[in-house]
C-alpha cells in the first residue's frame, strides 16, 4: 500500500483510484458507524476521496494513509450530523415527506409555528411521523428526557396558547 501511497503523492491518478477502491469497505464502515442514513453515508464517503484527493500530498507518513484517511472521514461524519442537529427538518426525511402534504398537515404546521425550530422538528417527528422519543432522541442525538421535556412544554405553551391563557399564568 506505501507503494500506491507514493505514487498517489506524486500524482498518479491510477494510484489514487486504487487506493481508494482498496479502502472503500472499511470507509463504508466507519460511515455506517456514524450515519444511518445511506445517503449521508455516501456524501460522507465522496467527500473523503474528494479531501484525500486535494490534500495527498500533504500526507507526511505514508504508513499511516489509511489512519489519515479514517480521521477526514469520521471529520465529514461529524460535519453531516452537526448539519443534521442544527438544522433537522421534514426535508431530511424524505420518505415521510409526503405524509405533510395535505391540509391536515398544513395546519398542524401552522399550529407549531410558535415553537423553537427544534421543537417543532420533535413535535413533527413525534406526531405526525409516530417515532417514539427513544427513537427521536437517537435521530437528533439527544436524552430522552430532553425529547420529553421538549414535548410536555411544547404542550403546554400551545395550550395556554390556544386557551388564551398564557397572560395569565402561562411561562
Amino acid at each position: 500500500m506505501e507503494l500506491l501511497v507514493k505514487r498517489a503523492k506524486r500524482g498518479d491518478a491510477e494510484a489514487f483510484i486504487e487506493l481508494m477502491e482498496q479502502n472503500k469497505q472499511s470507509m463504508y464502515k466507519v460511515a455506517k458507524g456514524f450515519l444511518s442514513d445511506e445517503e449521508d453515508v455516501a456524501d460522507a464517503m465522496s467527500e473523503t476521496v474528494l479531501t484525500c484527493y486535494e490534500k495527498m500530498r500533504s500526507l507526511r507518513q505514508d504508513a499511516y494513509f489509511k489512519t489519515w484517511m479514517i480521521r477526514i472521514l469520521m471529520n465529514h461524519c461529524k460535519d453531516i450530523l452537526r448539519k443534521r442537529k442544527r438544522s433537522i427538518s421534514v426535508e431530511t426525511m424524505p420518505e415521510l415527506e409526503d405524509r405533510t402534504a395535505d391540509d391536515d398537515g398544513q395546519v398542524f404546521q401552522e399550529l407549531i409555528e410558535p415553537l423553537k425550530a427544534q421543537d417543532r422538528s420533535i413535535f413533527t417527528l413525534y406526531y405526525v411521523y409516530g417515532m417514539k422519543v427513544k427513537e427521536i432522541a437517537a435521530y437528533m442525538e439527544m436524552k430522552e428526557n430532553t425529547v420529553a421535556s421538549r414535548l410536555k412544554r411544547g404542550r403546554e405553551m400551545l395550550r395556554d396558547e390556544m386557551t388564551g391563557s398564557r397572560e395569565t399564568g402561562g411561562r
